[in-house]
Parts: C-alpha cells; structure tokens; sequence
C-alpha cells in the first residue's frame, strides 16, 4: 500500500519508491519478503517487482538504489543512495553498499564491509569483514576481500585472489593470483603474493 505524506504546503506526495508485498520466503529460519516498485525511478518502472529484503532498513526509500531480480539482502545492512544489488547476489550483517556501487550475480558481501563510489562486486566475489571497496576498483570472479583490506582507486582483484589483513591494493594496481596479507601495499602489480609489510609498486 503507497503511503502519502503531506509538504508543507499542505499537499499529498508519495514518501516511498517501493513496497514490501506479501510474497515471501523463508532461508534459515530468515523471512524475506519480495518488493515492488510504487513509482518510475533510475531504470525501474512502477510495478516491477524487484529482490528480496528481510526490512524497511535494508534498502533506502531515496535515491535510485535499488534490489532486483533474487538478490537479497538483510540483518541491518544497507543500500542507499544509487547503488544497485541484483543477480543472484547477497548483502548481509551490517554491511553498506551506497554511492553507484554495483553488487551483481553471485557476489556476497557480509560483514561491515562497505562499498561505495563507483566500486563493482561481481562474479563469485565474496567482500567480508571489515573491508572497503571504493572509487572505481572491481572485485571480481572468485576473489576476496577481507579482514581490514582496503581496495580503491582503479584497482582489480579478479580470479582465485585472496586480500586480507590491512592490505591495500590501490591505484591501476591488478591482483588476479595469490594472496595480499599483512599491511602490504600493493600498486601496479600482477598476480601478487605479497605478505607481511611489503609494498610492490610498479611491477609486472
């Protein structure tokens, strides 16, 4: 049911772009109900019917944020302002996915993970913990992120790579093997395995 609310002038307007309907369904003793779209908005029309979320909370009546195709999302995490979760994928805990973020087919992110900006998590990605994804970087394929790893600028972690700890993959840097651990630094490398305190600048 579309709630109204009224402006200061005394008139109605529609507060809320989706709704939770009665469709639901039932994973590990968590109830997730499917939402429609009440109004037109970014790439979604009124009347689509969209992912799976366990609350209100978990995705933003503002912006053009949006949960689509059997993507799901609950506990206290949270999609806000642009960012779109569709696929197969799943957002839970207390993680954020904000900005124009994209979270699609099979990738997790769980935790208090965070990934916002421009940042991409797709394929089989798993972003857990406390990690950040941000600006344009993109995690991808089997890749994870976890721990306290931070991954930004036009970074890439792809295939079977593992980035955990502190680790930092920055800049144009590409990890698409092996492991970053530790509080390494990793900027322009392929395929690392870099551990400990080690910083990689510039290599191929």
């Amino acid at each position: 049911m579309c709630i109204l609310g009224t402006n200061n002038k005394g008139e109605t307007e529609m507060t809320q772009k989706y709704k939770i309907t009665d469709e639901t369904k039932k994973i590990a003793g968590t109830t997730f109900y499917r939402i429609e779209a009440l109004k037109n908005f970014g790439d979604v029309k009124a009347g689509d019917k969209g992912g799976w979320i366990e609350r209100k909370g978990n995705l933003s009546q503002a912006g053009n944020c949006w949960v689509g195709d059997n993507a799901q999302v609950h506990g206290t995490a949270k999609v806000s302002d642009n960012a779109q979760v569709y696929g197969n994928a799943w957002v839970y805990g207390k993680a954020r996915v904000s900005g124009d973020a994209v979270v699609r087919h099979k990738a997790v992110v769980s935790g208090t993970a965070w990934v916002y900006d421009n940042a991409v998590v797709n394929g089989n990605a798993v972003v857990i913990g406390k990690a950040v994804v941000s600006d344009n970087a993109v995690v991808s394929d089997n890749a994870q992120v976890n721990g306290n790893a931070r991954v930004f600028g036009n970074a890439k972690v792809n295939g079977n790579a593992l980035v955990f700890g502190d680790a930092v993959v920055s800049g144009d840097a590409l990890v698409s093997e092996g492991h970053v651990n530790g509080k390494a630094e990793v900027y322009g490398t392929a395929k690392a395995q870099v551990y400990g305190k080690a910083k990689v600048y510039g290599m191929d």
